[in-house]
């Protein structure tokens, strides 16, 4: 069995402010599931499901500096579209996009809630 990403958590401070960012930027589904402000999040469609997700409130409070978390990409169609949207919708752009040679284009970003997060527009998506 290989070892895929078969789902991620997303740990925030402010749950609504979130799940607009997403929503708007990437058109995730979010369906609220067990405790409050918990979140079952659906990437794709049923053509292309993409991997499924958690969005829940952190349990405490973040703090200090660096990277906290477990680093995600997310594949788009569109990257100058995508740093459109990571813009318009709150999110910050700390990596300029970069061309990775036969991989594609690479951008990070942080979220609303001060995640940092890659959009990567492959070159050859099957």
């Amino acid at each position: 069995m290989p070892n895929n990403v078969s789902r991620f958590a997303i740990h925030v401070d402010d749950v609504a402010r979130a799940r607009a960012f997403y929503e708007k930027t990437f058109g995730w589904k979010f369906e609220p599931w067990g405790p409050p402000d918990f979140y079952l999040i659906t990437t794709g469609d049923a053509e292309n499901p993409g991997v499924g997700g958690l969005m829940h409130k952190r349990h405490q409070p973040l703090t200090g500096t660096g990277m906290k978390g477990f680093e995600c990409t997310i594949g788009v169609s569109n990257i100058d579209e995508t740093i459109r949207a990571i813009e318009l919708n709150g999110g910050t752009i700390v990596m300029a996009k970069a061309q990775i040679p036969t991989v594609g284009s690479l951008v990070y970003f942080h979220d609303t809630e001060s995640n940092h997060v890659g959009a990567m527009q492959y070159e050859n998506r099957e």
